[in-house]
């Protein structure tokens, strides 16, 4: 299963007063704006990867070639809040949506699970890839505390205005990953 973003971040998890605090710029300086606001979401987007979870609000669209054989479809990429949309070609190619009736999403765990209504059966797909796309919103409304350290830590280290020596970054590194192992999925 792939995703892409179809609604990106509205809101970092890190605001830009805190990365120019992180990178000891003065609060009314406002020329590095540019550069930590691209470093804010590089971070972010770097934490995601590492962590396989969505650390902002943000809505997603999965693509699978055929709906499984289980009653359950894991996306990637949790906590997952909502599902927008469950839509699939059919067998003549036509695109349908299913029923919302049809599915739920698991408030447990990872909140990442859709599961099958126990009268309800996937439907039937043509052959073809991305033939069926689910719709959903996921990330957290609000940041773990250990994330948003995790993020600002990756900002100072990739930032040129606060040059490390080797040995400074290494233990920086050593910090952030531990920070973002405390919210990473394991599959």
């Amino acid at each position: 299963m792939h995703y892409k973003v179809h609604t990106a971040v509205a809101s970092e998890p890190v605001t830009l007063a805190e990365a120019r605090l992180q990178c000891k710029v003065d609060s009314d300086d406002t020329t590095h704006d540019n550069l930590l606001t691209a470093l804010i979401t590089a971070a972010r987007e770097f934490a995601e990867h590492y962590t396989g979870r969505a650390l902002a609000a943000q809505t997603l669209e999965a693509a699978l070639d055929a709906f499984p054989a289980e009653d359950f479809i894991d996306l990637p990429m949790p906590p997952v809040s909502a599902i927008t949309t469950v839509k699939y070609d059919d067998e003549a190619g036509d695109e349908q949506t299913m029923s919302a009736a049809d599915y739920s999403l698991s408030a447990y765990g990872n909140a990442r699970r859709i599961n099958l209504e126990p009268d309800a059966t996937w439907p039937t797909t043509i052959d073809k890839a991305d033939a069926v796309r689910i719709r959903y919103v996921t990330g957290p409304a609000a940041a773990p505390k250990a994330v948003k350290a995790a993020i600002l830590l990756h900002i100072e280290m990739e930032s040129p205005l606060n040059p490390h020596t080797p040995a400074e970054r290494a233990m920086k590194e050593r910090a952030r990953d531990a920070l973002l192992d405390t919210v990473k999925v394991y599959d």
